[in-house]
This record gives structure tokens, C-alpha cells and sequence, in this order.
């Protein structure tokens, strides 16, 4: 299974202008796996996306790349 804070930080830092503002935390409640990724307020829009497509696509990737686990993957985008 490929690292879901990896591949969140990755793919983040491609989407917006500031990379090195780009910060990402995990932590666990509730039995799953909560990952927080914060970004600078002007790449905020960049993250989320028109209507939340691009949030609604990391969601989706971070689900197959976290699919054979046993654990639940979720992410909470925040403004730094």
C-alpha cells in the first residue's frame, strides 16, 4: 500500500503555486486515519477546486490508493 501522506503531499505541491507552504499531518480518531492538509490562503481555491472537484478527485485517489487497508483514510483540507 502506497504512503496516504505521501501521496497527498504530492499531489498537493503540484496543484498549487506555493509548494513550500504545503503542510500535511496524520493522525488517528475513531478507528481511522485523519489527514490534515494545509495550504496557503491564495492556494486554497487551487485545493478545493470549482464546486469541490478537486478536492472530491484527491478524496477519491487517496480511497484507492488506501483501498486493500484495513483502516479508513479521510482528508480535512485547512487553510494555514
Amino acid at each position: 500500500m502506497a504512503d496516504p501522506f505521501l501521496i497527498v503531499r504530492h499531489l498537493a505541491r503540484a496543484l498549487v503555486d506555493k509548494p513550500e507552504a504545503v503542510r500535511v499531518a496524520e493522525s488517528m480518531r475513531d478507528g481511522a486515519s485523519v489527514i490534515e492538509l494545509r495550504v496557503a490562503p491564495e492556494d486554497l481555491g487551487k485545493i478545493i477546486g470549482r464546486r469541490g472537484q478537486t478536492a472530491r478527485a484527491l478524496r477519491t485517489v487517496l480511497a484507492a490508493a488506501t483501498a486493500n487497508a484495513s483502516r479508513r483514510v479521510l482528508l480535512n483540507i485547512v487553510e494555514d
